[in-house]
């Protein structure tokens, strides 16, 4: 991404004013690279995107448990540079578009699989099954990345292929972790969701509870014999961006991978790319 350089801030200008008093106020207990003053904003602009409904400056303060006139110059300084916007009749604060359209300056495609390949390569690496990465594009699953495994006999699937979302472990994983209306939007669209029957329905949302109960999705003979899918959610369930970590496997005369064996190395992973990718908090 393109980066901005030499960016200088006016010393009168209200956000080097709130700077100045922030990080002169800490006294030397704070942590070296606390920086309050932008935990302020970021606290404000977070909160308001959350409750999606205009706020005052003493609900905010009340909200953040804060003094009113400690975010007096942070909300101003923020309605000076776009980001948000007060009601002169009730003083009220809301979001501007200005962070939809930095945002659509790049694409959380592209980001996620940035930082997902060196650890899908890891975890190759480690369990030696081929595993791949799949987020919704529409109404379709669509596969982003795949590191595929040493072993001479593996599974492929190709990147770039579309797949239904209630027919794949991939979408199952999706489907699973949106909410009510959502999903139910998205499978009204889902060609394959209509040819189940009645009872095939019900059992796909009794399948979907699982999968959030137990946190994974592990099929075997789904689409063909001996085949094995294990699928685990990249993200955290409320998050815009999620997507889906499968491993694909082959059993052969029997043998095959075991769920001990492999889930907590893909649950691992899943995590470790959600982090880097800034879509899950660490705990």
């Amino acid at each position: 991404m393109p980066r901005t350089k030499g960016v200088s801030v006016d010393a009168s200008s209200p956000l080097a004013v709130a700077l100045e008093s922030d990080l002169d106020s800490g006294g030397e207990n704070r942590p070296n690279y606390s920086v309050p003053a932008v935990e302020k904003a970021l606290d404000i602009i977070e909160y308001l995107s959350a409750e999606a409904v205009p706020m005052t400056r003493a609900q905010l303060a009340r909200a953040l448990n804060r003094q009113p006139a400690e975010l007096f110059r942070m909300l101003t300084c923020l309605e000076s540079r776009g980001y948000l916007w007060r009601d002169s009749g009730s003083n009220a604060y809301s979001l501007t578009l200005k962070l939809f359209e930095l945002s659509r300056t790049h694409s959380p495609y592209e980001e996620l699989l940035k930082v997902a390949i060196p650890h899908m390569r890891s975890l190759v690496g480690e369990v030696r099954e081929s595993c791949h990465l799949s987020m919704l594009h529409e109404d379709k699953v669509m596969v982003l990345a795949q590191e595929e495994s040493p072993k001479p006999f593996r599974l492929s699937v190709e990147v770039g292929s579309l797949h239904t979302v209630s027919g794949t472990t991939s979408g199952r994983v999706l489907l699973a972790y949106m909410d009510d209306a959502e999903a139910s939007a998205l499978l009204k669209r889902d060609h394959a969701y209509h040819q189940r029957s009645a009872k095939d329905k019900q059992a796909l949302q009794t399948r979907l509870e699982q999968i959030r109960t137990r946190g994974y999705e592990w099929t075997e003979g789904e689409w063909f014999e001996g085949g094995i899918d294990l699928g685990v959610l990249v993200g955290a369930p409320g998050s815009h961006v999620k997507a889906a970590l499968v491993m694909a496997t082959l059993r052969r005369k029997g043998q095959g991978p075991t769920l001990e064996q492999v889930l907590p190395a893909l649950q691992q992973c899943a995590r470790d790319i959600g982090l880097s990718a800034g879509i899950l908090k660490s705990s």
